[in-house]
């Protein structure tokens, strides 16, 4: 074999005479679990040890608060529901005009609507003796506008708004079934409120009569 060359023998005497310092420890710890799969060398204890069962706690009520927090938040939105609908019908009770087109029948009241919303509220209830038509207007429930339709039981005024019913906190379950539809009842305030949907349309009946009023004539509103 040929003899190396001088500058290539100068520069292995170099390196062999170099003061050899240890690796880093972080870097011995990194090299060691790529070595092992990721796992920790056998015989070298974990840092920390204490850190393993806190950590699993924080875990544990983390999901807690996952699994806990949506229901909270669905549950005040739905209440939030509630009370839009009733601050609406105090809106319409307290007007000097509550309905902007006087009633002369349900197919004067629903033509109005047209130009005024971006849909076609859907009611067939014309009205009766005991539930008259007193007329219409346009309203507001959250972020959307609202048709709203009033009726009036001996002197109490009930308020029926129609809106689409998409992006809302809808609830599905615990709902009162009457006749071709299911309502959500609550009282607030003195007030019942029945919400229910059908289709893409929400429904918001509000008063201050009787319950058992208000269940008789929501059924009647779609499905006379």
């Amino acid at each position: 074999m040929k003899s190396a060359d001088p500058t290539e023998r100068e520069l292995d005497g170099a390196l062999a005479r170099r003061p050899r310092r240890p690796a880093p420890a972080e870097l011995r710890r990194r090299i060691e679990a790529l070595a092992s799969g990721g796992r920790p060398m056998p015989g070298r204890r974990r840092p920390w040890p204490w850190l393993a069962p806190i950590a699993s706690a924080c875990a544990a009520g983390l999901l807690v608060w996952v699994a806990v927090r949506p229901r909270a938040d669905t549950a005040r939105s739905q209440a939030d529901m509630v009370q839009e609908a009733v601050n609406d019908h105090l809106r319409v009770v307290d007007s000097a005009h509550p309905a902007e087109i006087e009633s002369g029948g349900i197919h004067q009241v629903k033509p109005w609507f047209t130009g005024r919303l971006d849909f076609a509220p859907r009611v067939e209830f014309a009205g009766d003796a005991e539930f008259p038509l007193v007329g219409g207007s346009v309203g507001y429930f959250h972020d959307r506008k609202a048709a709203v339709f009033l009726f009036r039981h001996r002197l109490h005024s009930i308020t029926l708004l129609v809106f689409p019913a998409d992006g809302l906190p809808w609830r599905w379950q615990g709902l009162k079934r009457l006749g071709p539809i299911a309502v959500d009842e609550q009282t607030s305030r003195g007030f019942t409120a029945l919400l229910w949907r059908e289709g893409d349309l929400g429904y918001a009946l509000v008063s201050d009569v009787n319950a058992g009023d208000l269940e008789r004539l929501a059924p009647r509103l779609n499905h006379p």
